[in-house]
């Protein structure tokens, strides 16, 4: 039956826009953040260099395992109460990070604040699809949070190298405590509750189990190659036992009554070609950081502060990147800003890769860094919008999921390929007499023009498999079944 009714936007919703997203932004802050600080933290904590490891992988095993079931327990339970959770256990976590007193105590709580995330960033970017129901203004509020969340990715190592050089490592967390509490104080006056509605009252725990567990699985895979061998049973153990656990939740799924995550949800091509390359970009760009972090430092010889203020115009670069997709995506679409953020992607890193052990940081690294920003920046709308395409309040929070968990995979396989060959290249030309600094920046060379031929391929499949996406004209029969809950009245 339908029902024509006109949905009236939420007058707070540009309010609670920019607390959501300053809260994205502090959640991907922390995935970067902590590199540039851990050899001060193996130093006063007396880590080990196998333990040291699980600072940075216990966020992103926790965070990538967990984004889907959060995404979909969001659209369950309530994206509002999920995401105060996820930001609760956030803060709390990164207290306890900044005054542990020894490796147990920062590893156990890396690890519960890459759960935090995980509750968090999905209800969060469900909450918007939902706060912005008109096409274009979405488009708008979709860009805006994607930028600013990718400027997060960016700034880590900026606000790193001036907090453990002036302070100490320990308020790279203890920073995000005032955060945290504005936005626990702040959004429960913006933000109206909302859920799914269900037929069921039970959803489908063994599809949630055994999908969590497959992706923890894959993730832990991944980010052991990074250290072994590919062929070593300690990446083919996981990574086979978590293949297996996500095909028996396939199985699962598709004979349940009350599936958690309903197979139909991924007939919407534009959705799953956009979540499939979000795995090349990722590699990528995350990669990119890295190797060009350790090329600075140890090539370079820069100092953390140095290498951290060197990445500000990439900064500038994603955010005139924003302005300019965000401005333009209305008008022309979602795959050609796609496509097009994707293949100038690939010229930043080809740019990059040109780099030598004599080169400048104005001639040889500035020029691939501007192209990759601007890019980047492009990019970022267009993929926050294509990944929510035709979303409803049935499943706004699991989508948002589903691209949250494509970008941490993502990470980690950029971590355990791109990285990895890069290091073993490397090592290869130095058994074979090659000065340990020029064939450190082969290597690194190499994982670039790799990760830009990666990023050319995500360009072409957009090209010829995105649906043709434009700010279309509101769907009220799909908008009523986003059953707002607990109308918080408009403060004066």
């Amino acid at each position: 039956m339908s029902q024509q009714v006109e949905t009236e936007a939420d007058p707070r919703r540009w309010k609670a826009l920019g607390v959501l997203a300053l809260i994205q932004f502090m959640l991907i802050l922390d995935v970067t953040v902590v590199n540039v600080a851990l050899p001060r933290i193996k130093h006063d904590l007396d880590f080990t260099q196998a333990g040291l490891a699980w600072v940075v992988d216990g966020y992103v095993l926790m965070a990538g395992g967990f984004l889907l079931l959060g995404g979909r327990m969001a659209d369950i339970l309530g994206r509002r109460r999920l995401f105060l959770l996820g930001v609760g256990l956030f803060a709390l976590a990164s207290a306890t990070c900044g005054a542990a007193v020894d490796p147990a105590m920062l590893v156990v709580s890396r690890f519960v604040q890459g759960l935090g995330e995980a509750l968090a960033a999905p209800a969060s970017l469900g909450l918007i699809a939902l706060l912005f129901p008109d096409p274009r203004e979405r488009m708008k509020a979709l860009g805006m949070w994607g930028g600013i969340a990718g400027l997060g990715g960016t700034s880590g190592t900026v606000i790193s190298g001036v907090l453990v050089n002036y302070a100490s490592w320990r308020w790279i967390f203890f920073v995000n405590l005032p955060v945290a509490a504005f936005a626990l104080l702040v959004v429960p006056r913006l933000v109206s509750e909302s859920r799914m509605v269900r037929e069921h009252a039970r959803p489908d725990y063994w599809g949630a189990i055994t999908g969590t567990a497959g992706l923890v699985l894959v993730v832990d895979g991944l980010l052991n190659a990074a250290r072994d061998a590919w062929g070593s049973w300690q990446v083919l153990a996981p990574l086979g036992g978590g293949l297996a656990l996500l095909l028996l939740m396939v199985w699962i799924e598709a004979r349940s009554e009350a599936p958690l995550i309903p197979l139909t949800f991924f007939r919407n091509r534009t959705r799953v070609v956009t979540n499939f390359v979000t795995l090349f970009f990722s590699s990528s760009f995350f990669s990119y950081f890295f190797l060009l972090t350790l090329f600075e430092q140890q090539i370079l010889l820069w100092s953390p502060l140095k290498g951290g203020l060197s990445y500000l115009p990439f900064g500038l670069g994603i955010g005139a990147g924003i302005g300019l997709g965000t401005a333009v995506m209305p008008r022309i679409g979602v795959k050609p800003l796609l496509a097009g953020g994707f293949l100038g992607c690939a010229v930043g890193l080809w740019l990059t890769s040109t780099l030598s052990v004599t080169s400048s940081y104005a001639s040889g690294i500035l020029p691939g860094m501007i192209v990759l920003g601007i890019f980047s920046g492009i990019s970022f709308p267009a993929v926050g919008n294509a990944s929510l395409h035709e979303v409803t309040g049935q499943d706004s929070s699991l989508a948002s999921g589903v691209q949250n968990a494509m970008q941490q995979v993502g990470g980690a396989l950029g971590l355990s390929t791109l990285v990895t060959l890069a290091l073993r290249h490397a090592h290869s030309q130095i058994a074979g007499g090659t000065n340990a600094s020029i064939a450190f920046t082969h290597g690194y060379a190499l994982a670039w023009r790799v990760g830009a031929v990666l990023l050319v391929i995500g360009g072409v499949l957009v090209l010829f498999l995105l649906e043709h996406v434009l700010a279309t004209p509101r769907n009220p029969e799909a908008e009523l079944i986003a059953q707002p809950l607990d109308p918080v009245p408009v403060e004066g």
